[in-house]
């Protein structure tokens, strides 16, 4: 017997970070607006949220991802004080702002990251781009001999409570009316050109005027209901805690250098690669690439970090990013096929920190038939259909 459930304005199909944030913004813009998350698993346990690296960085190579982390990053950082009223009890963040270190190996690499360093700074941002001695004088214990620089953050750069960014999220659009459930979408009904409801496996139909696909790695198998094509899909990433004793640097950046990366976690490691043959996984593979650590990311480390002449796995976990295979920059607005269909998916690994500005993005655009705050159309849908792809370079 199915539960019966009333009709809402809005129909959020996914409950992680993403659906939270829009039920937030939605709600903090419009009260009395009947807006309804539907979750898929409430314990978030296989959620990109729950699996991320939780970090925040303004060192994007597109403007419009410098200026959703300028956002973000002020939101995070105070952020109780950022969700207002409804934010009443819920906790800060923990933002520890060591920063990102991005190492290049070539003149080609040191002028792309002068380049983008260089648009970073004209959004706010304060990127400094250092030589491979500057990089060892900052942090000695890097070795820099095959690197030709390094563009550092010492500011706005970091990591943070994920799960309680998603917490407070949930917290506070409960307390402006907004609903969660625990169900299965299975289905969008369309007529006349317009989204009328969605399908929950066990509350049924639900009669609503706008959808927003906020499914993560099934935001394609969302469109296909509709009849659209989406280009994303889960890809996997396997993490690694790392104890390295004759590497203990709790100051350390987040470190990315060719082909992986690594930051300090309570006195070990966490590190990940992406994988060579990397390609599109089950939405339920979580298996995790044990080898990856020994074949892949060991011996770089080692090179770069000599104290890594000691290091041993701990434990590791596996991850999806919802990977937009055209560009690896979110997808986001109405669909122009289907506009009572909002996007916001393939955010490709950055979409935690993003999700405050897109989620308020979102839901201005909802509210008000355009992007307000910020001018997101650079990742609108329209260039997916046109196959026209505006490319995120700074991918890790």
């Amino acid at each position: 017997m199915t539960e019966q459930v009333q009709p809402r304005d809005i129909v959020i199909i996914g409950g992680a970070v993403m659906g939270a944030a829009a039920a937030y913004w939605l709600t903090r813009m419009s009260p009395g607006l009947r807006v309804l998350v539907v979750e898929r698993d409430p314990s978030f346990a296989r959620a990109s949220t729950a699996l991320s690296a939780a970090s925040i960085r303004q060192q994007f190579t597109t403007a419009v991802n410098v200026e959703i982390s300028r956002f973000g990053i002020g939101f995070i950082r105070d952020f109780q004080a950022s969700l207002g009223a409804a934010g009443a009890g819920v906790g800060e963040l923990g933002l520890k702002e060591n920063g990102y270190l991005f190492l290049c190996h070539s003149a080609e690499g040191r002028q792309m990251l002068e380049e983008a360093a260089a648009m970073q700074r004209a959004h706010g941002a304060a990127t400094q781009v250092l030589t491979p001695e500057a990089v060892q004088a900052r942090f000695p214990w890097i070795a820099v001999d095959d690197i030709t620089g390094g563009s550092f953050g010492d500011r706005d750069e970091g990591w943070f409570d994920n799960m309680g960014l998603l917490a407070g999220f949930r917290t506070a659009a409960k307390a402006q009316g907004a609903e969660f459930v625990s169900d299965t979408a299975t289905g969008l009904t369309v007529a006349g050109g317009k989204v009328t409801g969605v399908t929950l496996a066990r509350r049924g139909f639900i009669p609503c005027a706008t959808a927003i696909n906020a499914a993560g790695t099934r935001a394609a198998e969302v469109c296909r209901w509709a009849g659209l094509d989406l280009p994303v899909e889960p890809r996997k990433r396997t993490v690694f805690v790392v104890d390295a004793p004759n590497a203990r640097h709790p100051d350390a950046p987040l470190l990315i250098d060719a082909g992986y990366y690594m930051r300090p976690e309570h006195g070990q490691w966490i590190t990940a690669t992406v994988p060579q043959d990397d390609g599109p996984c089950a939405v339920d593979d979580f298996e995790p690439d044990l080898h990856l650590f020994e074949d892949v990311i060991w011996e770089q480390i080692y090179n770069r970090i000599p104290g890594f002449d000691a290091a041993k796995v701990l434990r590791h976990w596996v991850g999806h990013y919802a990977y937009n295979t055209l560009d690896q920059n979110a997808i986001l607005g109405p669909h122009p096929d289907l506009p009572s269909l909002f996007l916001m998916n393939g955010f490709s690994g950055h979409g935690l920190q993003q999700a405050p500005a897109i989620g308020r993005g979102i839901a201005e655009h909802v509210l008000h038939g355009g992007w307000q705050s910020i001018d997101l159309s650079d990742l609108s849908v329209a260039r997916v259909l046109a196959g026209r792809p505006f490319r995120e370079q700074a991918i890790v």
